[in-house]
């Protein structure tokens, strides 16, 4: 048995070697906006792309509303987390980092923004312990996120938006993007109704979730008016030289190719716009 010990003892000493080092402490000063990435990493990052609040048209109240929440939690006041749901395209995920832009300019340093992805849900209590102590505030943003019928991530979810028995740290509130109201498809809540003991139980059970968010702000379709709306502000701010008539009509072409009017074919157009002028945006 003595003649293993060497052996054993540089085994274990291989595989210390091989064994990844333990994880930094995240340095939370270091910038506005970070990356969850894993194993367990915050990864820095100097400048969120994002769009000025002012340039997002047609959707006034979920401006004030979400920016009103945000500016409360900055404030070190309650608030909600938030769920910002529907039509494709229509500036959910933009109203969240132009929010936290706004409330960064005028109160540099407040807020973090955290974006995590949905595939790493159920690494959130890590994370949540990460920032537990810091003294900023943190927005955690998962943008597009959804279950299909075989996940059971929105389980970990739920419990990380009811804090569990630690509670959500109070310098957190997550907000998540989403083309779907309940997270879920629907016949994935069907199913669960036909093959279920208790139809009604297990319905609940699915789509208690959403529940979880104190704010649902609903995006949805805009009409040609605030198509226009949003094709000129983004002109007269890029400084776009086009008569009006000229950038109408080639903005109706440009939707009709592409079968939908929304915020993110405006901002399409508008980069082919600017290419074809020789301007930087």
């Amino acid at each position: 048995m003595t003649d293993l010990l060497p052996v054993l003892t540089r085994i274990a000493a291989a595989l210390d070697r091989l064994a990844p080092p333990p994880a930094a402490a995240p340095d939370l000063s270091a910038a506005d906006a970070f990356l969850w990435e894993m194993p367990g990493r915050l990864r820095a990052v100097p400048e969120v792309s994002h769009v000025a609040l002012d340039l997002l048209q047609g959707i006034d109240r979920q401006k004030s509303i979400l920016l009103e929440n945000t500016r409360r939690f900055a404030d070190g006041l309650p608030a909600n987390n938030a769920l910002l749901w529907g039509a494709r395209g229509m500036g959910k995920s933009s109203i969240v980092k132009a929010v936290h832009a706004h409330l960064n300019a005028e109160r540099p340093g407040a807020l973090a923004l955290v974006e995590i992805h949905r595939e790493d849900i159920p690494t959130l209590p890590t994370l949540l312990a990460f920032l537990r102590d810091s003294p900023r505030r943190f927005i955690l943003f998962c943008d597009d996120l959804s279950f299909s019928t075989d996940d059971s991530h929105y389980k970990s979810l739920k419990a990380v938006l009811d804090g569990g028995i630690e509670g959500r740290p109070a310098n957190v509130v997550f907000y998540a993007t989403s083309n779907r109201r309940h997270l879920m498809p629907r016949d994935m809540i069907e199913n669960e109704r036909s093959t279920a003991i208790n139809p009604s139980e297990a319905v609940e059970e699915k789509v208690s979730l959403s529940d979880r968010f104190g704010i649902w702000l609903g995006f949805h379709a805009c009409d040609q008016d605030t198509f226009f709306a949003m094709l000129e502000g983004y002109a007269a701010a890029f400084g776009l030289d086009i008569p009006a008539e000229q950038l109408r009509a080639e903005a109706v072409e440009w939707s009709v190719t592409r079968g939908n009017r929304s915020g993110r074919v405006a901002w399409q157009y508008v980069q082919d716009l600017a290419g074809r002028l020789g301007k930087a945006l």
